[in-house]
């Protein structure tokens, strides 16, 4: 074997192993120690532009969206450089089917103006994410001896059978439910992440690089040969 491509193993063989994600199936995250987490895209309000009231009522029911709380979750915020390829290539379709020569040519000049003005400096677009987690050992719900076998059991034998893996989504489930409507009160749009947008979620946040030039194929369409 190549010494190169011996190297390339290596390095895949040791993200694989550091990654915490053990699968990802019915729009959850399964992690390798039996967790479960659900990912929540949550959009933007402009806070500066609303009046004092409006600004009070978000901060009050942001306040009470804490307080009825009784699980931790992580909010992240990515910054990734806009990827405008696809507008510009919708862009010269339509300056191709344009008939009128001046809207044309209005077309043609539009598109010169984006492609320098993103060449003047990159346009960074964010994005907001709650993440929903359930931790079986920690529930409050489960009996002692249940959390004490989960808490000694080693993480790599942990292998979530269907039937108690559907018993903790619905746990998941039920807490997202409620960290949804919680954020919604705030006058924000919640989406919970399915399968697919989860998979790219990851699939972009551990390869940024390679993302840019390689895009991951519908898991709808896969097909496996048996």
């Amino acid at each position: 074997m190549p010494e190169n491509k011996l190297a390339s193993n290596k390095i895949a063989a040791s993200t694989q192993e550091y990654l915490d994600i053990g699968e990802i199936r019915d729009d959850t995250v399964i992690m390798k120690d039996g967790t479960l987490r659900s990912v929540l895209l949550v959009s933007s309000i402009n806070f500066a532009l609303k009046s004092e009231d409006e600004q009070n009522a978000v901060i009050d029911s942001y306040i009470r969206f804490l307080n009825n709380l009784s699980f931790t979750l992580q909010i992240v915020i990515q910054s990734r450089e806009l990827d405008i390829n696809n507008y510009l290539e919708y862009l010269k379709g339509k300056e191709k089917e344009q008939t009128n020569k001046l809207l044309k040519s209005q077309t043609g000049e539009y598109i010169e103006y984006i492609k320098e003005l993103t060449s003047l400096g990159k346009i960074m677009n964010k994005r907001f994410y709650v993440i929903v987690p359930y931790d079986p050992a920690t529930d409050k719900h489960k009996s002692f001896f249940d959390s004490f076998k989960d808490a000694i059991r080693p993480a790599s034998m942990i292998i979530l059978k269907d039937k108690i893996f559907k018993a903790y989504q619905e746990m998941l489930n039920r807490r997202v439910e409620s960290v949804m409507g919680g954020l919604e009160s705030m006058g924000v749009a919640v989406e919970r992440l399915d399968t697919q947008a989860l998979i790219e979620l990851y699939y972009k946040t551990y390869n940024p690089e390679t993302a840019k030039n390689q895009e991951l194929v519908d898991i709808n369409k896969l097909r496996v040969d048996l």
